[in-house]
């Protein structure tokens, strides 16, 4: 199988490439920046410089590959800017969909975020609705994920996979991290805030597996979500930090504990199971 992955040289790209590469297929990766092309070889994919937000040069990579099935893991979080990954997330994934339909594409994977549902105590499954009406600045992301997951729908055959926070090498939530730096700042208060997260593995297993799912909407995250008064305390020890201090204030992502039966039920094993055991090898 002929495999597109928009942004291949991420954390969840360098994580899936040779998984598919092992399982047979043939890949290409992007990457804004071409000094990356060495690392993408490297894995077993060809490389290719590609800005999604450019329509004409999304047309023409998609074009050349000629793929059976793209894989969206674009993202634009060097800068912390809500803002700018919210931009990639709508135009990025409209050039995406439209190159693929212009070629004939008929499959697409694409990674959205587990964190968008209304606040409850429930765990949220995929049947239920966003969260549009949230104060700013997740509003704005809100309103993002879903143009992504809408133009991805828009394709005959289409995967979302809303992840959980993210950690390992390479990630926030890692000992050289944006969350790691913070934790050893005393920046990151153990709140009541809820989380789910997902280890970058099981992430980019769940990536490789989706070429076989169903159409439709996948939460990929882990056993245990959990408050910051329970998870914090434990990322600061994993990260070297001290104990932190706990906070009455919430936050911006207010939190909700997140199902994922679904994700189980087509075939996901987690290697991490829980963040616990999961940061403990940070």
């Amino acid at each position: 199988m002929r495999i597109f992955i928009a942004g291949g040289s991420g954390v969840l790209g360098r994580g899936l490439i040779p998984l598919l590469i092992a399982a047979g297929h043939e890949v290409t990766a992007t990457t804004r920046s071409a000094d990356k092309f060495s690392l993408i070889s490297q894995l077993g994919a060809a490389p290719v410089a590609f800005d999604a937000l450019d329509r004409d040069a999304a047309f023409q990579a998609v074009d050349r590959a000629r793929p059976d099935v793209i894989v969206h893991l674009l993202t634009d979080l060097s800068a912390g800017d809500s803002s700018s990954n919210a931009r990639l997330r709508v135009s990025g994934s409209r050039n995406l969909v439209d190159a693929a339909r212009k070629t004939g594409t008929p499959r697409m994977i694409a990674e959205s975020i587990s964190w968008v549902y209304p606040r409850g105590v429930t765990p949220a499954t995929e049947a239920e609705p966003l969260d549009p009406d949230s104060a700013e600045p997740r509003r704005t992301t809100i309103a993002a994920v879903a143009a992504l997951e809408s133009s991805v729908r828009e394709l005959p055959e289409h995967v979302v996979l809303r992840f959980g926070q993210l950690y390992g090498p390479g990630t926030w939530y890692s000992r050289e991290g944006r969350f790691g730096q913070d934790a050893r700042a005393g920046r990151l208060p153990a709140t009541d805030s809820v989380a789910s997260f997902i280890h970058t593995s099981d992430a980019a297993r769940a990536a490789a597996l989706a070429l076989e799912w169903s159409s439709g909407i996948y939460n990929v995250v882990d056993d245990e979500p959990a408050s910051g008064r329970e998870w914090v305390p434990g990322f600061a020890t994993a990260v070297g930090a001290a104990e932190p201090t706990a906070s009455d204030s919430g936050s911006a992502d207010v939190g909700r504990p997140i199902s994922n039966e679904r994700v189980r039920d087509s075939g996901l094993v987690l290697r991490h199971a829980s963040w616990r055991d999961g940061f403990a090898s940070l």
